[in-house]
């Protein structure tokens, strides 16, 4: 072959439907030197966890075609045309009040398929395309700010773990591929969006009364501070999360990986990336296997919810793409806030 011939498409057997890889040598990670193929390969290789992550969730997919340093772009909707005919997709509805038919992977090969597509990051919705208004999943995101780090992370999910604990409710955390870190839990799609983010809001602020040097939930990054932040409004609509088993778009190709509370402690993120993950998946499972087997009442958060609402704090601001919605504070930067009084 020559020095500047391209490497033939492949097609690949996934779940029972035939994908075609195209430019397989594309080098999708150039620190790496990992290629499409390299991506593709390693989606399969996890697939039982991806899918356990991503199945039936309208997801969205965020697209590298010519590679990480290349154009980026989220694709929320599935063309009309062009398509295989098997690929399923679910119609959600936006804050703005449009809707899009997103991808909905019923297997493995919907995975294979958006890979093929470039898809570098999958970021699924916390509901199932049956019943796309009433979240299933519970998502904790802690995030670190600037003066900390991924080890004051690990100690936020400490305390997030001890919480759940009294409350009888089990969370899985993972490594987010970066600095943060996210636990999840599974839980029964009987309220909306805005009723589980205000029982996020709840248990964070709890978290926040216990460890207030340690944690926050100042929306507004002057008022942070050298904290962790709960990203509350990782639970608002159409705000998603890159899912277990996914690559992020970083130079070393991490991927966000499931690990057990014991583990956490002694992890860094970077130990998971492309080529080992695959590996670990194989040689111990999926720490989040049994993710799906307790779904939680979070009732006794909304009766946290209601008590802080009595005690004088209400709801926080949302996502500046959300309409304003009915208690919410001002989203005014406090700095920016002429009408704020000083205390």
């Amino acid at each position: 072959m020559g020095a500047s011939a391209k490497a033939k498409p492949v097609e690949v057997e996934v779940a029972g439907h035939t994908v075609r890889l195209s430019s397989p040598d594309r080098v999708i990670f150039p620190r790496r030197g990992f290629t499409k193929k390299d991506m593709f390969d390693y989606y399969l290789a996890v697939g039982d966890g991806i899918m356990r992550a991503l199945g039936n969730r309208p997801t969205a997919l965020q697209r590298f075609p010519e590679g990480i340093e290349g154009e980026m772009f989220y694709q929320k909707r599935v063309p009309a045309r062009g398509v295989p005919p098997w690929i399923q997709t679910a119609k959600i509805q936006f804050p703005s009040g449009r809707s899009a038919d997103e991808l909905c992977p019923a297997d493995l090969a919907h995975v294979a398929w958006a890979a093929q597509m470039g898809t570098v990051v999958f970021h699924p919705w916390p509901v199932r395309g049956a019943d796309v208004d009433r979240p299933d999943e519970l998502r904790i995101d802690l995030d670190p700010q600037p003066g900390t780090d991924f080890g004051d992370a690990v100690e936020a999910a400490g305390e997030v773990r001890g919480l759940l604990d009294e409350l009888g409710a089990i969370g899985y955390p993972k490594t987010s591929g970066g600095r943060g870190v996210h636990i999840y839990l599974r839980i029964e799609p009987r309220w909306t969006f805005t009723e589980v983010r205000r029982a996020v809001i709840a248990f964070a602020r709890e978290i926040e009364r216990r460890r207030p040097e340690l944690v926050t939930t100042s929306w507004w990054k002057e008022q942070r501070g050298e904290k962790v932040f709960i990203d509350y409004n990782q639970m608002a609509r159409d705000r998603t999360i890159a899912c277990a088993y996914s690559l992020r778009a970083n130079p070393r190709a991490t991927a966000s990986t499931p690990v057990t509370w014991d583990e956490l402690p002694d992890v860094e993120p970077d130990d998971f990336d492309l080529r080992t993950v695959p590996e670990r998946l194989a040689k111990i499972g999926d720490p989040h296997a049994g993710i799906d087997d307790t779904p939680w009442d979070i009732t006794p958060l909304l009766e946290w919810a209601d008590r802080d609402d009595h005690g004088g704090s209400g709801d926080l601001p949302y996502p500046p793409d959300h309409p304003k919605m009915p208690g919410e504070p001002k989203r005014v930067q406090p700095s920016k806030d002429r009408d704020r009084k000083e205390s």
